[in-house]
């Protein structure tokens, strides 16, 4: 689900992977739909590999969508813009055990901006993942 999502240092939002070239991937913006391609250059990273610090060991971002999208019931979560105090609040309900000093609020306002634009995009369902493994 989050492998052919990326995030592109320097482009605003989230990009699909499209295909492959020889020297450059298409990708494809979630937020207008315009497509371009990402040269081997820019800083991309797929959204399975990243993770979250936490006391214990990493979380994997997949996770932390998943706890949101439980206490949200599939909807939208806070909007990213709200005060710093109501959004690191609000991250410490859904994981409360992430490192607070070294996960920044500049960080919790991604991952709550990200996980917004894949659920109104209808990316994010975990129910359908459900199925398919209990399948």
């Amino acid at each position: 689900m989050l492998k052919e999502i990326l995030s592109i240092a320097g482009k605003p939002g989230l990009q699909r992977m499209v295909s492959n070239s020889s020297n450059a991937i298409i990708v494809e913006s979630l937020i207008d739909g315009k497509r371009f391609p990402a040269y081997s250059n820019a800083k991309i990273i797929a959204l399975e590999d990243i993770s979250i610090y936490t006391e214990t060991e990493d979380m994997p971002l997949k996770e932390v969508f998943k706890r949101m999208y439980d206490k949200e019931g599939g909807k939208q979560a806070i909007s990213h813009k709200e005060p710093n105090e109501k959004i690191v609040a609000y991250f410490n309900e859904v994981v409360p055990e992430y490192d607070k000093e070294r996960v920044y609020t500049s960080d919790i306002k991604k991952i709550i901006q990200w996980y917004n634009l894949l659920v109104s995009k209808g990316i994010l369902n975990f129910e359908a993942e459900e199925k398919e493994v209990k399948a």
